[in-house]
């Protein structure tokens, strides 16, 4: 194990603690080197949602390649993990901790060798920068067609907080963990052994997510720090591209709404046009669909719509029908009415308007910011719980324990600390006011931050309010509501005091 250059504190200390297992001999440098390639490898990002909320077609758009199934419904129905790795091809890994290679080929569905319900996950290997930066993890659709695609997402996303049994990683080894058994909200079927991890989720929604399915997102292992909501389908939002409101302008206003909503489950909504994300992402639009839109410039809205709409000799004199077809494919509604200006000046041109326009930025930049942010955090603390599982078992494991403490009580893992506290907060008391803390100072960017004030607050300030939070604290911790209440009282404690001094 060699510790790359330049990296950030967390995981530094993660590292330490690692080369310190390693070197305890025997089977713990297998140990340490799994966990280690967990620490290493990118971020895996979950996405969730409903049968056809746009999942595997936003997965297409963030790998800038149509590599995930949006029609055939045998590659829909399982956990799909997709990261980068050459050559491209597939595993597919059965609950019994088996794996078959499977042929892939372009443009066609990947043929499944066993029954879905036998189905942990297919891991799929393609070269792409953008996994490279993060593995995506497609999964069923909740609640739809069949307890077991329901059963199949609970599987990759609950089994991640504590299944029993072999738990396939994200470097594909497979160990024996022991935790606490689950079970899927709604009783189908008790959470099972493979399990996907993740250290962040996007869950999509269309309007409003119905009553299970945030019942569902809740009993997820992340935060609202951790846990992202996209609005999807917003170029077709409210009454759709023919309406007399911009639907990307309504969505936008919409996603707003609903984030103050959700503000207990997701960090923020994002309003998304997943067809206008995959086309553009992905290299499918051509000069030739261009021209062809570029050529219904001169329309009247009401014309365009005529011709899309009808298969007589004029809609055909005016565009051919195949290519009618593939433009509403690739653009939808709202990209013929809107794009046929732009596509005038070519296929770049409308290609960068798609970009622009399907809102794919904004999702980048929660990702790239405070989604990675957090992410990190969250892994870290399932790195630490991989390691006292560990300690459970193994005939090392005062050592273990020894090792562990010291890593969570450096000052660097801190805000590990904190989000552990925050997560127990929130199935406990998620109204507390410690609650509201720990949240604080996991959001803050600077020490003025960490006590609730503007980050150019004078230093004379900061102090004296850190002075009095630690008094609350300190006050709070002679009666306590819960086990979970007290550790946080001391993460609160521990944070606080050092800003007293300034």
């Amino acid at each position: 194990m060699t510790t790359p250059p330049n990296v950030d504190p967390v995981h530094a200390v993660l590292d330490r603690g690692l080369h310190q297992l390693a070197g305890l001999g025997g089977d713990l440098i297998a140990h340490a080197n799994s966990i280690g390639t967990i620490l290493w490898s990118p971020p895996r990002v979950v996405i969730v949602g409903r049968l056809k909320a746009g999942k595997s077609t936003l997965v297409n758009a963030l790998i800038g390649a149509p590599v995930a199934e949006t029609a055939a419904l045998e590659a829909t129905n399982v956990v799909t993990v997709y990261q980068d790795g050459s050559p491209s091809r597939a595993e597919v890994v059965g609950v019994d901790g088996r794996r078959h290679p499977v042929a892939v080929h372009p443009h066609e569905s990947i043929r499944l060798p066993l029954e879905t319900p036998d189905i942990a996950f297919v891991d799929r290997w393609l070269p792409s920068t953008a996994l490279r930066q993060r593995t995506l993890i497609d999964t069923p659709g909740l609640s739809t067609l069949t307890v077991a695609n329901d059963s199949a997402t609970r599987r990759a996303m609950i089994g991640a907080s504590g299944a029993t049994g072999n738990v396939i990683g994200a470097s594909g080894a497979t160990g024996n963990v022991t935790g606490a058994t689950g079970n899927s909200t709604d009783g189908f079927e008790q959470t099972r052994a493979a399990s996907v991890d993740a250290d962040a989720a996007v869950f999509l929604f269309d309007a409003a997510p119905r009553a299970d399915e945030v019942e569902f997102i809740s009993q997820l292992p992340f935060t609202p720090l951790t846990m992202l909501g996209v609005l999807s389908r917003a170029d077709s939002f409210g009454e759709g591209a023919l309406g007399r409101r911009d639907p990307l302008t309504h969505a936008a206003e919409h996603a707003t709404t609903m984030a103050t909503h959700l503000n207990e489950t997701v960090d923020t909504v994002v309003p998304i046009s997943g067809l206008m994300a995959q086309t553009s992402h992905t290299g499918a639009l051509t000069e030739q669909l261009a021209a062809a839109l570029a050529g219904l410039r001169g329309l009247s809205r009401l014309d365009v719509v005529r011709v899309f709409d009808n298969d007589d000799a004029a809609a055909e004199a005016i565009l051919p029908r195949p290519l009618r077809i593939r433009l509403l494919e690739l653009l939808g509604e709202y990209g013929v009415l809107n794009g046929r200006h732009i596509a005038a000046g070519g296929a770049a041109a409308l290609n960068a308007w798609l970009a622009d326009r399907s809102g794919i930025g904004g999702l980048y930049r929660e990702l790239d910011a405070s989604m990675a942010r957090f992410a990190i955090l969250h892994r870290a603390h399932r790195i630490l719980a991989r390691l006292d599982q560990l300690s459970y078992r193994h005939p090392a494991r005062d050592h273990i324990r020894a090792l562990t403490a010291q890593m969570r009580s450096a000052p660097e893992l801190n805000p590990v600390i904190a989000l552990e506290d925050y997560q127990r907060m929130l199935r406990t008391d998620p109204h507390a006011a410690v609650t509201a803390e720990l949240h604080t100072i996991l959001t803050a960017t600077s020490p003025a931050g960490r006590v609730g004030l503007p980050s150019d607050a004078p230093r004379h300030a900061v102090t004296a309010e850190a002075h009095r939070r630690l008094a609350v604290a300190q006050q709070r911790s002679l009666a306590t509501a819960s086990a979970a209440e007290d550790a946080a009282l001391i993460t609160l404690i521990r944070t606080y005091t050092p800003l007293t001094t300034g």
